[in-house]
């Protein structure tokens, strides 16, 4: 165990955590709502450094990020637990083991080792990814320290539930981010995830204002968040932030605890697209439909194919230098090719 950081000593031996925007306030031998960081008679202790449950080497079209290193790979970590509790998630197995067994799975490793692994994989960068790289913020950072000191970028794939301080310390290293805005009322975020929306869109703001390269993933829910008034909201949001910000509207497939639902209509996921579209948004993707027009990119000033997308493969098209080849066009980006 390692003594956290973003935490502060209260009186009768209870702890204040700023960690995440949940701010628990934790009493002696009770743990915060991520279920690994537990009050140790006045000392926040992180149950989850060093302490990998997933690592594995994926494609970065897999986090999903399209407009960052497109076509290389990435070497992806997790520790177990997680902030929210969502009732759709897709990795509860590990991301909710802590909360709801009390126990905390993982092999030993060190940030050096997750570096080296990275660099003899010949991936191009570390992501922390399939649960919430905010519960494991300690590791993540001497993680990302030794990454870049070698030469890697680094991306949080992120619920973007963090306080001000702990993206403060984060964004010194992290290079991109994939945040899920999982909805655009705070009612969903409440009785579906057991959180709130403001932190979210503060998080957002903060990692734009940061330079931060950011992608956006809405998973369309049936009946729950797919109301196209509702997407028209989110969709202005994040114009204002920046039309270059890619959104990725992906299907639901029913699991955990939300299986009463059907999985997302197809055509719900192209509305949803072409509702993004019509706000301004330069770049809007469908996601979990294999094969659909709306994994591909394409110019946003004359249509032209750039780059053409199966699943998690993907092949450059129309692309020159950086941007389509028919009329210059720049494609928004970091190391786009």
């Amino acid at each position: 165990m390692t003594e956290a950081m973003f935490y502060r000593k209260l009186e009768e031996k209870k702890v204040d955590c700023f960690l995440c925007a949940q701010r628990c306030r934790i009493k002696p031998g009770k743990r915060g709502k991520c279920g690994v960081r537990e009050n140790r008679e006045g000392t926040l202790m992180s149950l989850v450094y060093g302490k990998l449950i997933a690592q594995h080497v994926d494609p970065i079209e897999k986090k999903p990020l399209f407009h960052f290193h497109p076509g290389t790979r990435s070497y992806s970590i997790a520790t177990a637990g997680c902030n929210f509790r969502c009732l759709f998630c897709q990795n509860a197995d590990i991301s909710q083991s802590p909360r709801e067994y009390k126990t905390i799975h993982g092999q030993e490793i060190s940030a050096r080792e997750v570096v080296e692994a990275a660099v003899q994989s010949g991936c191009a960068t570390i992501s922390y990814t399939y649960t919430e790289p905010t519960i494991f913020m300690e590791y993540a950072l001497d993680v990302a320290r030794l990454a870049h000191e070698a030469g890697l970028r680094n991306v949080f794939v992120s619920n973007g539930y963090m306080t001000e301080e702990s993206l403060e310390a984060a964004s010194a290293h992290l290079d991109a981010a994939n945040v899920d805005l999982k909805a655009f009322n705070d009612a969903f975020y409440s009785r579906q995830c057991g959180a709130h929306l403001e932190p979210v869109l503060k998080t957002l703001e903060g990692m734009k204002k940061r330079g931060i390269w950011l992608e956006v993933t809405t998973l369309l829910i049936p009946g729950l968040n797919d109301d196209p008034k509702e997407l028209r909201e989110l969709a202005r949001f994040l114009v204002a932030l920046s039309p270059d910000i890619p959104w990725h509207v992906s299907r639901f497939h029913p699991t955990y605890q939300l299986t009463d639902r059907p999985p997302t209509p197809v055509d719900t996921l192209r509305k949803a697209r072409e509702i993004g579209l019509e706000a301004g948004l330069r770049y809007v993707y469908t996601g979990n439909v294999p094969g659909d027009d709306g994994e591909s990119t394409f110019c946003h000033r004359c249509g032209e194919l750039l780059i053409q997308r199966f699943g998690f493969s993907m092949q450059k098209r129309g692309l020159e230098e950086g941007g389509c080849a028919k009329c210059g066009t720049p494609l928004a980006g970091v190391a786009i090719q």
